[in-house]
């Protein structure tokens, strides 16, 4: 009964994060929300009450000490408007209860001419832009059905001669009841500082406007004057996840895991998803993201993995291709390394 009083109030929650209002556009970082990994991103993001390779780190750091193995992940993704989106993860195993590990998100925006209005063909100069996190995280198994973990990361962002810079952290929890060891994750990302930007071009000449009363004027027009600029909050997000093996036989396994999640930029919605595998060596991926979210353009993903073991050693092939409504679609590749 205790299993079926704590489902029934999952799918309470779940349906109750369904309901609410978009606040697109305000916050700083959006990168953070892109989704990490070919495997969960195939899977449609429901993958918080998986959380068992290297991804974790992102997803649910309280799933890493779940991890048999220790674990390098890197993936590369071609992201929206001709941008690369990069992550690098390491997952240390150190007794089968603690587990530690680092990680880096990169989105890289490349370079373009900076041009003017009196010189269209551009100055010979260029400009680019970066978005980058880094992240330190420690999880650690208290029971045989019970983990937590945390990370805590360093976020910067450039655009040109401007930055800003934050400090956020994650926390993250794993369940595994009785029930068919059927999986309960949790997680809150991103519960930091504002970001506010910086750099010489927020520095201008005072100058005259003609709104202002004269008397009201700097005196000297070449006085040196900082814009003032305002700060926004991180983008943070809240999931509920659950995942279970709903066939186990021989060498098949199909997995299916529903999210939920509760950002503070956007509405509520759910992701769904699953993974068929087989003598653990193959997978097939699927799913489907922002379930009830009338404006998003994301939805169909689906994607494949292959593993090799080399005696204590296994290497990961992954790949996923997901929808993108109006714009380019996206195609992830990761390769990862378990010893």
């Amino acid at each position: 009964m205790k299993n079926v009083a704590c489902v029934l109030l999952l799918v309470t929650v779940v349906s109750g994060l369904c309901m609410g209002q978009a606040k697109v556009g305000t916050t700083s970082a959006p990168f953070l929300g892109i989704a990490v990994g070919p495997r969960a991103t195939a899977m449609g993001g429901a993958f918080i009450g998986t959380a068992d390779d290297a991804t974790s780190l992102y997803w649910n750091p309280g799933g890493m000490s779940r991890a048999a193995k220790t674990q390098f992940i890197a993936s590369y993704t071609n992201w929206l408007a001709g941008t690369n989106f990069n992550w690098f993860g390491f997952m240390l195993n150190l007794d089968g209860t603690n587990a530690v590990g680092i990680s880096l998100t990169q989105l890289n925006y490349g370079e373009e001419e900076v041009t003017r209005v009196d010189m269209p063909e551009g100055t010979g100069e260029k400009w680019d832009a970066l978005d980058l996190a880094v992240g330190v995280s420690y999880s650690r198994s208290l029971t045989d059905h019970f983990s937590i973990g945390g990370s805590v990361k360093y976020i910067s962002q450039r655009i040109w001669h401007e930055s800003a810079s934050a400090f956020a952290m994650d926390v993250g929890v794993l369940y595994i009841t009785p029930f068919n060891d059927l999986r309960l994750g949790m997680s809150l990302s991103n519960f930091g500082t504002d970001m506010t930007l910086d750099g010489q071009d927020l520095i201008q000449q005072a100058g005259t406007d003609s709104r202002i009363p004269v008397e009201q004027q700097y005196p000297n027009p070449t006085i040196p004057t900082k814009l003032k600029v305002d700060g926004w909050t991180l983008p943070l997000m809240f999931r509920v996840g659950i995942a279970m093996d709903v066939i186990r036989n021989g060498d098949f396994r199909a997995t299916l895991g529903v999210d939920a999640l509760r950002p503070n930029d956007n509405a509520e919605t759910i992701n769904a998803g699953g993974e068929v595998a087989w003598n653990d060596m193959v997978f097939i991926r699927g799913g489907y993201k922002s379930l009830f979210r009338s404006d998003s353009e994301e939805g169909l993903t689906l994607g494949f993995g292959l593993r090799y073991q080399f005696v204590s050693t296994a290497v990961n092939v992954d790949y996923a291709y997901a929808k993108f409504g109006m714009f380019k679609d996206i195609q992830s590749f990761a390769l990862g390394i378990s010893f």
